[in-house]
């Protein structure tokens, strides 16, 4: 009696082993097959995503789950291991997320430029200047509505950065921070005929929908770089870092880059490839 509970006890405990090991077999199977995103929301409100992804796709049977926040928060995503790859444009911020080991591999892939969006009357006068911070000081003497992302963002970093060059820190009513994605910030800046800071792949893909203009553009400071960074797979269990690698060499390849240089909207080109010169 005891030899046959003995074996019994063996055939349950193969069973369960090898049950196991088929679910940790399907589970590589499908991080394999999936891949985590994090990206701006200029990537997604442009509607760039929605051409480049599926041509990925198509290419390796890797489906990819695109999270869209700002830059700090998608960075915060790579950092928690919450996603595989990060799609962003503060290239301060980038660079740190890299030393601190959190990401590896970055890669430069695209660039467009910032521009500073208000109404066509263009009450604080900013049209007559080609100085961003300048642009800004003058909004802040005029009080004028001016809509900040106010999230963190590579479009925020970048705006603070314009404040401090203008060597003002801007408070009172006229000054307000959303905490929104660029696509909602400028439908709110529209309605309150104000200014704010954007990158000019949102603006473009919306502009025949508001009534703002550019009015400030042209600065050197207001160039804005995208890199793509994997996720350091040393840092946590279950990183995809194959397919962010595969995600990587194919948005900087010649097709991916190819993708990128003849996206438009309303005829105008919105990012510039930079991974292949």
């Amino acid at each position: 009696m005891k030899k046959i509970l003995l074996f019994i006890l063996i055939i349950y405990s193969f069973c369960l082993a090898s049950a196991s090991a088929e679910d940790q077999s399907q589970k590589r199977l499908i991080k394999q097959s999936r891949l985590k995103l994090a990206t701006t929301t200029s990537t997604e409100n442009t509607g760039l995503l929605d051409t480049l992804l599926p041509a990925f796709t198509a290419k390796t049977g890797i489906v990819v789950d695109v999270i869209a926040v700002g830059t700090g928060k998608a960075i915060t995503l790579g950092e928690n291991g919450d996603v595989d790859v990060i799609m962003v444009h503060a290239r301060s911020m980038e660079d740190s997320f890299v030393a601190e080991g959190y990401g590896v591999n970055r890669r430069d892939l695209m660039h467009n430029d910032f521009v500073i969006l208000g109404p066509v009357s263009d009450p604080a006068g900013i049209k007559r200047t080609n100085n961003a911070a300048e642009a800004l000081r003058m909004i802040s003497t005029d009080k004028s509505d001016f809509i900040s992302r106010g999230d963190n963002s590579g479009t925020n970093v970048k705006e603070i950065e314009l404040w401090e060059a203008a060597g003002i820190t801007p408070t009172g009513s006229w000054y307000k921070e959303a905490g929104q994605g660029m696509g909602a910030v400028i439908t709110m800046t529209n309605d309150l005929q104000g200014y704010t800071l954007s990158d000019r792949g949102t603006y473009l893909s919306m502009q025949d929908k508001i009534d703002l203009v550019v009015l400030g553009e042209g600065d050197p400071i207001l160039f804005n770089p995208y890199g793509v960074i994997a996720v350091n797979p040393a840092t946590h269990d279950f990183i995809n870092y194959d397919g962010a690698m595969r995600l990587i060499s194919f948005v900087t390849s010649i097709e991916g880059q190819s993708i990128i240089k003849i996206f438009q909207k309303n005829g105008e080109q919105l990012f510039y490839p930079d991974a292949i010169k």
